[in-house]
């Protein structure tokens, strides 16, 4: 039997069927999620709660004509789904398939922008809105926020700009968890309806045109008039604040009545200024154990789509995972110590901390500003706070971190999860800038982990350190091998952290590989290789970013004919060049290069296919030593 999305290739496709057959796509979108979302996991309970929505927008409004723009963007799979990537749907996170996220190389016409991280929307909605109206064109602009996103500055910021320009754009509230609309009934409904009623605003206009006109009485009449709706909506809906920035307020409405939904729409795009439809909508909608377990199902690995079992493999121990056990152990021994995440309790490995310590645990949402400026308050008074932050989310709060903690000089502690290439969330979501933004901040102490018991060792120092702010990046998963057949030679423990420190792993004469983090195991290998073939290597876990012992490495340069660095970050402003530009006044006749991410943006698949693509696996070093100990003289790329 054929389905309704077989037919469709694009929204004017969709606009061809009738509209009591949308319910009917809805689900077949529903279906088509779970099938190939089960085999490839993603983010799944925000998308299957937002397909009536999505279905209801690209049938009410004439896009990619009208423009859509998303916000954080994983709800929008049933977009994809519906502007002709409905075939390539099975490819989604996966290498050279399509992104988990809108992108607009995908789709140029629906995607406005490539984006994944959140409160961005209205921002360049409003944007598009002022070019349309600069060029005097007619689009309708919509933007799509969710209910964690709309407290995130940026889009705070972007309400109140909006609002007082009187902008015409539609905002579109999809609240699938904050309970903000406890006032949700036949009464709200009809008000609503009401209010957004062509009829009933056309009137409005021409009463207030009309009232105008009556010296002081109509200018009363019409004070008098717009306070009784505000207590109307004061007394039915809850949206006196975005009242207040400027915006007209409409819902909430159910986000799983498309009818109502085609209706609003329908009714809203022929009101001026800026507009703000709530809309309620329920994680997971459609599939009962995400709906029951919303939390479970937010984002998935492969599961069986009949029982809703995730399917576990055995698998080492990750750094975040052992990062959860030390910080539950570092809290209970210290009350100062707090941990603060920016809406990411799970990914960053505090459920548990919030748990067993909840009085030392906040998260304060998707605010990362906030939660460096908290953190900064929190030491300032006496208080030991991790501010636990994704590498890429922190850029969000870099004036913070420069301003509240290091100008400060306070003892904030940034432990940055998925450092480096991050894999199958793709482009927004790699860590690859942090190296290069925290190098150059006075005051900042910034080590990077080679294994789990480093890990656990520098959370130790970190608890401990009261010298100023101090930051720790670590990949996602557990220790990159290569080459997991190759026997490594290492210390039995774990040596002491030093401040400055580096660590000597292996000891040779002729090749030095000084390796950050991650590419520490990689370095090993290439070692093992490159010692088996007669080149006697050297392997320096370099452990401290900043500050490092000048002296050391100018010694390690002088005694080998080469030296190579490899780091899992931005080559351009990166520790390598860095290093070498330090030592260049103090070494000469030594071979040095450094290695890391090239100059350039890398999309979503497996972490190893990534660094493949980056030029560093082990092949790649030990290819890179062998070309460095050819040279007779430095080099520097």
């Amino acid at each position: 039997m054929s389905k309704l999305i077989d037919q469709i290739n694009s929204p004017a496709d969709l606009r061809k069927l009738r509209q009591d057959q949308m319910p009917q796509v809805a689900q077949e979108i529903r279906e088509l999620i779970v099938e190939k979302v089960s085999k490839s996991g993603g983010h799944f309970g925000g998308p299957m709660g937002a397909v009536d929505l999505v279905v209801a927008m690209h049938y009410a409004f004439n896009t990619p004509e009208d423009k859509l723009i998303w916000d954080v963007g994983y709800q929008a799979y049933a977009h994809k789904i519906l502007t002709g990537r409905r075939d390539r749907f099975g490819t989604l996170r996966q290498w050279q398939g399509i992104s988990g996220f809108p992108h607009c190389e995908e789709s140029p016409e629906h995607d406005m922008f490539t984006i994944g991280h959140g409160g961005t929307s209205i921002s360049t909605a409003l944007g598009l809105a002022r070019a349309r109206d600069h060029l005097k064109q007619k689009q309708q602009i919509v933007a799509i926020i969710g209910d964690g996103s709309i407290p995130e500055g940026m889009a705070l910021e972007g309400l109140n700009h909006a609002g007082h320009l009187k902008t015409n754009m539609l905002v579109i509230l999809n609240d699938n968890n904050m309970a903000i609309a406890p006032a949700v009934g036949a009464l709200t409904h009809a008000f609503n309806r009401m209010i957004a009623d062509p009829m009933y605003n056309r009137v409005r206009r021409e009463v207030q045109n009309a009232v105008q006109k009556v010296p002081r009485v109509g200018f009363r009449m019409i004070r008098m008039a717009k306070r009784l709706e505000e207590s109307m909506k004061n007394l039915l809906v809850p949206g006196v604040l975005f009242e207040e920035l400027g915006f007209r307020y409409f819902g909430p409405i159910d986000g799983h009545n498309i009818d109502e939904m085609i209706e609003e729409f329908r009714n809203l795009k022929d009101l001026p200024g800026p507009k703000l439809l709530h809309v309620r909508t329920v994680k997971g909608k459609g599939y009962a154990h995400a709906e029951a377990q919303q939390w479970k199902y937010h984002g998935v690995t492969p599961f069986d789509p009949q029982t809703g079992e995730i399917f576990k493999k055995p698998a080492p121990e990750t750094f975040t995972q052992r990062f959860s056990k030390v910080m539950v152990r570092l809290g209970k021994s210290d009350p100062k110590i707090v941990a603060i995440t920016a809406a990411m309790p799970d990914g960053t490995g505090l459920v548990d901390f919030s748990k067993e310590l909840p009085g030392q645990f906040y998260d304060v949402g998707m605010c990362e500003q906030h939660a460096v400026g908290l953190a900064s308050g929190l030491a300032k008074g006496g208080m030991k706070p991790f501010a636990v932050i994704y590498s890429t989310f922190l850029q969000r709060g870099y004036d913070q971190v420069i301003h509240d903690a290091c100008i400060q000089n306070l003892p904030v502690i940034f432990t940055m999860d998925r450092a480096g290439l991050v894999g199958d969330d793709g482009i927004t979501h790699h860590g690859v800038f942090d190296i290069a933004y925290m190098l150059p901040l006075p005051r900042m102490t910034f080590m990077a982990a080679k294994d789990l018991d480093e890990l656990e060792a520098m959370l130790d120092y970190c608890a401990q350190f009261t010298s100023g702010p101090i930051a720790l990046r670590y990949p996602r998963g557990t220790m990159l091998r290569f080459d997991p057949d190759l026997k490594l030679t290492l210390p039995a423990k774990t040596a002491p952290i030093e401040l400055g420190k580096a660590e000597i792993l292996a000891r040779g004469s002729e090749l030095a590989i000084v390796a950050v983090g991650s590419m520490v195991y990689p370095a090993l290998e290439a070692a093992a290789r490159l010692s088996a073939k007669g080149i006697s290597t050297t392997v320096v876990n370099a452990r401290f970013l900043k500050p490092i012992e000048t002296e050391f490495y100018a010694a390690l340069a002088k005694e080998h004919r080469a030296m190579l660095i490899v780091e899992e970050g931005v080559l351009t402003g990166g520790f390598g060049p860095n290093l070498m530009a330090q030592l260049s006044g103090q070494v000469n006749g030594t071979a040095m290069n450094a290695m890391g991410i090239p100059d350039k943006f890398f999309e979503h698949g497996k972490r190893e296919i990534l660094l493949n693509e980056a030029g560093l696996t082990t092949n790649h070093i030990e290819q890179a030593a062998e070309q460095l100990l050819d040279r007779k003289t430095a080099y520097v790329r």
